[in-house]
C-alpha cells in the first residue's frame, strides 16, 4: 500500500495558495519597523526608543464565537474579534500595541476562508495601530470537525515603566465607561445554548438586526482612545470588560482596599442584553459576571480629567467612582 501526505489529509498546494492569498494583506499592517517578509521561519521587528522600556505581551482567542461564525458564515469579523480581544488587553495596560501573530488550524485547509480570517485580522491589526508580521496556519485532519478551525492571536506591546497602568488608582477616581459594539466576545457557550434552547434568536432587534448578525457584531477597539488619553496623563487605569464581566475585571485594576462604586441606573443597558436576560431568566448579578452590558472598557479617572475622557469619546458614560472598600471589589449602587 502506498499513500502520501495530500492522501492523509494535508494538502501542501493549498497552503501555499492560502500564503499567496493572505500576502498582500499582511503587508498593508506592516509598518518599516518590520524587517522580515512572510514565509520566514521568524518575524524580525525593530523597537522603538523610549525611556526605561517595558516589552508587554497578551494572548487570547475567540472562544465560541467561532462555531457561530461557522453557523453564520462569518468569517472576516471573526478576525477582527481576535485582533481587539488582544489589542484591548495590551492597551489596558498602558502599552501601545507593536506587532501581532495568529495562528489558525483546521481539519482541512480552505484558502479562501484563510484569506477571509486574515482581511479580518488584517483589519483589527490597522485599526490597532500594529503590525501583522507572522503567524502559523496548520492542516489537521482528524484533530476539528469537518470545515471547523480555531483561532489564537498573540501581540507585543511597548511602554516606559512610568506609563504601565494601572497607577495611582485613588479613592474618589471617577469611573468612566466606554460603549461596547455588541457582545465582544465572551459569554457565547451561554448564548449558544439560549439560541438552541429559547426563542432568542426568532426576532430581530427594534432596528430591524438580525439576533445572529447582532451578535456577530466585532468586538470594538480601544487602542487608539485610550492612546490618546495616555498621552493626556488623563488615565489612572482601565479595565477590559471580557470573561467574568464587571465582577471579575474591574477589581484587576484597583489597589487592595478599593471597590469600584458602580451605579447601575448610570446607562442603559442596549436591547441586545435584555434580550438575553429576558432568554435566559438571567439575574442581574449573572448578567453582571458574564457580558459587558454596553460598557467594553472601564476607565479610572481623576476628576479633573473627566472632561478631557468625554472629549475623546463623547458617548462615554460616568458610572460611578472608586471609594473604599467594604465589602465586594465591585458595590452596585445608585449614586
Amino acid at each position: 500500500m502506498s499513500i502520501n501526505y495530500q492522501q492523509a489529509g494535508v494538502d501542501v498546494d493549498a497552503g501555499n495558495e492560502a500564503v499567496l492569498r493572505i500576502a498582500p494583506l499582511v503587508k498593508e499592517t506592516q509598518s518599516a519597523r518590520v524587517l522580515s517578509d512572510l514565509g520566514g521561519f521568524a518575524a524580525a521587528y525593530t523597537l522603538p526608543q523610549v525611556e526605561a522600556p517595558v516589552l508587554v505581551s497578551a494572548t487570547d482567542g475567540v472562544g465560541t464565537k467561532l462555531l457561530l461564525a461557522l453557523e453564520c458564515d462569518a468569517h472576516e469579523t471573526i478576525g477582527i474579534d481576535l485582533v481587539a480581544m488582544v489589542a484591548n488587553d495590551l492597551v489596558a495596560t498602558g502599552a501601545r500595541p507593536l506587532f501581532f501573530l495568529d495562528y489558525l488550524a483546521t481539519d482541512k485547509l480552505i484558502p479562501s476562508r484563510v484569506e477571509e480570517v486574515v482581511r479580518g485580522i488584517a483589519y483589527g491589526c490597522r485599526e490597532a495601530q500594529m503590525s501583522l508580521i507572522g503567524g502559523e496556519t496548520a492542516e489537521m485532519p482528524g484533530m476539528y470537525p469537518q470545515k471547523h478551525y480555531d483561532l489564537a492571536g498573540f501581540a507585543v506591546g511597548l511602554a516606559s515603566r512610568e506609563q504601565l497602568l494601572p497607577r495611582h488608582v485613588q479613592a474618589g477616581d471617577v469611573l468612566v465607561g466606554l460603549p461596547s459594539s455588541g457582545v465582544h466576545s465572551n459569554g457565547f457557550s451561554l448564548i449558544r445554548a439560549l439560541l438552541a434552547e429559547t426563542n432568542l434568536g426568532m426576532m430581530p432587534l427594534q432596528d430591524g438586526t438580525e439576533m445572529r448578525a447582532a451578535l456577530m457584531t466585532p468586538t470594538r477597539l480601544y487602542v487608539k482612545s485610550l492612546l490618546a488619553l495616555q498621552e493626556k496623563g488623563a488615565l489612572h487605569g482601565a479595565a477590559h470588560i471580557t470573561g467574568g464581566g464587571f465582577t471579575d475585571n474591574v477589581p484587576r485594576m484597583l489597589p487592595k482596599g478599593l471597590a469600584a462604586q458602580i451605579d447601575p441606573h448610570s446607562w442603559v443597558w442596549p436591547e441586545l442584553f435584555q434580550r438575553i436576560q429576558q432568554a435566559g431568566g438571567l439575574s442581574d448579578t449573572e448578567m453582571r459576571r458574564t457580558f459587558n452590558l454596553g460598557i467594553g472598557m472601564v476607565l479610572a479617572v481623576p476628576a479633573a480629567h473627566v472632561a478631557q475622557v468625554l472629549a475623546v469619546e463623547p458617548h462615554a458614560k460616568r458610572i460611578g467612582q472608586v471609594g473604599v472598600r467594604t465589602q465586594d471589589a465591585v458595590e452596585w449602587r445608585q449614586a
